[in-house]
């Protein structure tokens, strides 16, 4: 069975994990562990407003002031709103254009329901930002002073909840889920990557805001929530009831197969590379040194801490770059292996499917392009996207995507994901949607991938892991086990594809 490592400890971190908090923040290229740091250009507000005197602009600023009161706040609020859109226009991933960022925010604030002149201005500032947020990427978001504060709960404190990375599905307006953590009151509910919570307790997501509705995911251990589950391939929806409880996030867990080591990194935190060394150091030892290949399984782990992406796959590097970020202005910066190779250049096979996400991307993809690993499963879910969280001057905060990771090839992760080496065909995991399916996703423009592919059909695999019952796992120990790649691929009557 799998063996928790975390000799050091590591603190509780959270319990429901909303995707921007994780997947998002987590990998804006923050260095000495500053949450918050404003990178690539530092916001500075001081730049030319010339815009402001443009006719898109000044038919908000009339739109605004005939829609909300003048209680005081009126002037604060919408210097608050120029102070996020400074930011949107000079920091986004692409170039904007005033005239449709300006029509969705009035439109915005012409959908509250109240009588034009009564309308509170924080309430239309938000209402303008959600609006223009919602024409940008999925990923970027406008965050009120509750929801800035509550991000940084869901980012660092402990209370109760499931234990799944989600986002909104910007289509349906459900709550979509992008992975359920292993060792969780969801996982082991059976909730799986792509599901769509259309309830909660009853009460439809439709209408809630994004944070509402994780509010109602999250509360004290012990206690249930009643979900409504939408899933592909499934005729119609179904109850599934959880039991909330504190997650302790273990990065890191290891396993052997005969003579060869499996280490699953499930969450890119402080220190997985360190409770991944400890893991193969302690897989050596179990072994005796007698270890014939390791398997990196990434399977479901939605991402996490950019320089620990850069530092597991440094871990298995002897050199050359990893990843590299491009913002707008295609200024880049790249991030290389100096370690040298952990596994002394033992047989290395990572395993993928579509909870993969973001980080476990970035190792997939870098450990590919160097040849260094055979990456097996199903294609990786493809956000390549960078967030920053950026404070507002006044109060709240932008999630704003300001750059794209690309691959040692040139290849963007962005709306494309990492195509295993070996696809794994299975029934239980149907080839369902992912970032490039939702709305307003960012389309990459790196290379495209040139590999020959093989797939072959799980029900081939032997059964490996603790239950027995994992055959992608044991398609993977059978490789390595193998004399070489071309003899496993005969045995399994594998199919090659571009």
């Amino acid at each position: 069975m799998f063996h928790k490592w975390l000799p050091r400890p590591v603190s509780v971190v959270l319990v429901l994990l909303a995707s921007f908090a994780v997947m998002s923040h987590s990998l804006t290229g923050c260095s000495g562990g500053t949450p918050m740091a404003r990178v690539f250009s530092g916001f500075d507000v001081s730049f030319s407003k010339s815009y402001e005197n443009t006719p898109e602009f000044q038919q908000f600023r009339q739109a605004y002031n005939e829609i909300t009161s003048n209680n005081g706040t009126r002037a604060q609020q919408f210097k608050h709103f120029t102070d996020a859109y400074h930011r949107i226009r000079a920091d986004y991933v692409h170039e904007t254009q005033d005239g449709p960022l300006i029509a969705a925010a009035i439109d915005g604030m012409k959908k509250i329901e109240a009588r034009p002149g009564t309308i509170p201005p924080v309430q239309a500032t938000e209402a303008a930002l959600d609006a223009i947020m919602e024409t940008l990427d999925p990923h970027s978001s406008y965050l009120n002073p509750q929801e800035y504060q509550d991000s940084k709960v869901i980012t660092h404190g402990e209370f109760g909840g499931l234990g799944i990375e989600v986002n909104m599905d910007k289509d349906r307006k459900v709550i979509r889920v992008i992975s359920p953590i292993s060792d969780t009151p969801a996982y082991r509910a059976g909730l799986k990557a792509g599901d769509l919570i259309t309830h909660v307790d009853g009460d439809p997501i439709l209408g809630m805001a994004f944070l509402d509705a994780v509010r109602r995911l999250r509360g004290r251990p012990r206690t249930d929530v009643r979900l409504t589950i939408e899933r592909d391939g499934q005729p119609r929806p179904f109850l599934v009831t959880i039991t909330r409880d504190i997650i302790h996030i273990q990065p890191v867990k290891w396993a052997t197969e005969g003579n060869i080591g499996i280490v699953r990194v499930t969450h890119f935190i402080s220190s997985s590379s360190e409770a991944l060394e400890d893991a193969v150091n302690a897989i050596r030892q179990k072994l005796a040194g007698r270890v014939d290949g390791i398997v990196l399984d990434l399977r479901n782990n939605p991402g996490g801490l950019l320089r620990q992406s850069v530092a597991v796959s440094d871990a298995f590097l002897q050199r050359g770059e990893i990843v590299s970020v491009r913002d707008r202005g295609g200024q880049s910066n790249g991030y290389e292996a100096d370690r040298g190779d952990l596994a002394n250049g033992l047989p290395l096979v990572v395993l993928i499917n579509r909870g993969s996400a973001s980080a476990s991307e970035i190792v997939a993809g870098a450990l590919q392009d160097h040849q260094r690993a055979i990456v097996m499963g199903s294609r990786s879910f493809g956000k390549g996207s960078v967030q920053t969280i950026s404070p507002l001057n006044w109060d709240g905060a932008l999630r704003l995507t300001t750059a794209l990771y690309y691959l040692p090839s040139g290849r963007t992760i962005q709306g494309q994901g990492v195509d295993p080496d070996i696809r794994i065909r299975s029934k239980e995991d149907p080839d369902g949607r992912r970032e490039s399916d939702l709305p307003h996703a960012i389309t990459g423009s790196g290379k495209a991938d040139q590999r020959v592919h093989h797939s072959l059909d799980e029900g081939n695999c032997p059964a490996a892991g603790p239950e027995r019952k994992d055959k992608t796992l044991g398609c993977a120990v059978m490789l390595l086990q193998s004399r070489s790649k071309a003899e496993f691929l005969a045995r399994m009557g594998a199919q090659r594809s571009l």
